[in-house]
């Protein structure tokens, strides 16, 4: 089969627009929160290089807890300068050996357990940057969420708006409405044309936050509904997991590694050692004619840490007043985490009060009261600026309703991150 030259064949033309039309369906498919949740956490850089130091740690620990290399000792010992040579003194000999150091006390043990807790405290810290990346991306979809939500309500009630501009300009012309009706209702609507300018920033500066955590995937549409999360458990249940969150493992993992630090410090204290074995080899004879005897020599040598005292007496201070900072700081930590709990559920609670009065007064009333605007305008019994002032008094009421409940649901987030809900 032949093609003519600079064309190119049907098939190949037909791939390629099957695929652009392809790519361009995915990239209109709604991102749902769960999807941004799972982005999110998929290969997260800031978690991963929190485990990699863990596993680093785990590593030193294991070497930690090793004997140091032995040393390899060659020498020539007591050999004439002056006249002779190699077998002329007895005590000439050239020396194989080999050194072996033993540190202190159970330093090895307990650097190995030292590095461990380090390696804890480094798999704890990569969880909280897990649940912090949750929450964080959790609220970003939500602010996303909202965004889109305002664009399309403000969006939605412009036709209105323009139409009721449209409608007074004909009633002037009539001369049943005045020119100020008219000049009111261009106002508004060059108001709403400007809201949703400052909307469409709004929503843009959402979206880039939000592509911090969901990458390209932020320029998709945002799911029109919100996750149906559960009823938040009671708040002595949510103290109780408190202990549980990983920023309070992270401050345990330090204060163990604190307290190893303290008896590594003791350790101070107790003798080195160090032990030499050689073998020494001589020419010559003795002066009976028989060969000199080879040498095997075993040396034991043993630290001295009387003249050290002071040096012993200030690591270990150190290592206690260390070990009581890490133990305030965990004091401190659940202070902190305790007064966050009580005050993002507390305002949980009062949002969803808020909203219960939106969804059973506020929402009906606003439109109601719109409505009857509009009723008593068209009848002559009302001004168009209480018009004007009922429907823009509805919208509104319907933004600050989608508002509370994108709060609602970012205060369940951070409430989820503290109280460990699960996702």
């Amino acid at each position: 089969m032949s093609f003519l030259p600079g064309r190119k064949p049907a098939y190949i033309v037909f791939v390629a627009m099957a695929l652009s039309c392809t790519a361009q369906a995915q990239h209109n498919i709604p991102l749902t929160l769960a999807e941004a949740e799972g982005l999110a956490l998929d290969s997260e850089p800031g978690q991963a290089a929190l485990l990699a130091r863990a596993s680093a740690l785990e590593e030193r620990s294991v070497v930690a807890g090793q004997l140091p290399d032995p040393m390899l000792q060659l020498g020539l010992n007591n050999f004439p300068i002056e006249a002779g040579g190699f077998s002329t003194e007895g005590m000439t000999h050239a020396l194989v050996g080999l050194r072996q150091v033993f540190p202190r006390g159970d330093t090895r043990t307990l650097s190995t357990r030292q590095f461990q807790s380090f390696a804890n405290e480094m798999a704890e810290n990569a969880e909280v940057r897990r649940v912090d990346v949750l929450t964080a991306a959790r609220h970003s979809w939500l602010e996303a969420y909202y965004w889109d939500q305002a664009h399309a309500m403000v969006a939605e009630s412009q036709p209105f708006f323009r139409d009721l501009a449209i409608i007074t300009r004909s009633l002037y012309a009539v001369g049943r409405k005045n020119q100020q009706d008219v000049l009111r209702a261009e106002l508004e609507l060059g108001r709403l044309d400007d809201r949703l300018i400052e909307i469409e920033r709004r929503r843009a500066a959402a979206k880039a936050a939000l592509s911090e955590w969901v990458g390209s995937n932020a320029s998709r549409p945002v799911a029109s509904t919100l996750p149906e999360w559960g009823e938040l458990p009671k708040l002595n249940v949510l103290q109780a997991n408190l202990m549980r969150h990983p920023t309070v493992g992270a401050a345990d993992a330090r204060i163990a590694a604190r307290e190893v630090g303290v008896d590594l410090a003791n350790e101070r204290s107790k003798p080195g050692w160090t032990l030499d074995l050689g073998y020494s080899y001589r020419e010559g004879s003795l002066p009976g004619g028989d060969p000199r005897s080879d040498f095997i020599s075993l040396n034991v040598s043993v630290d001295l840490p009387f003249f050290r005292k002071k040096s012993v007496d200030g690591t270990l201070s150190a290592a206690l007043q260390e070990r009581r900072a890490t133990r305030e700081s965990r004091e401190q930590l659940l202070r902190r985490l305790q007064s966050q709990l009580d005050g993002e559920y507390a305002r949980w609670q009062h949002l969803t009060r808020r909203l219960d009065l939106y969804e059973q007064r506020i929402l009906g009333q606003a439109r109601d009261n719109a409505e009857a605007s509009l009723l008593a305008y068209q009848s002559d019994s009302s001004d168009f600026a209480g018009v004007m002032r009922g429907y823009i008094d509805d919208l509104n009421t319907r933004l600050d309703y989608s508002r509370l409940r994108v709060e609602r649901a970012q205060s369940y987030a951070v409430l989820a991150n503290l109280g460990g809900i699960p996702r």
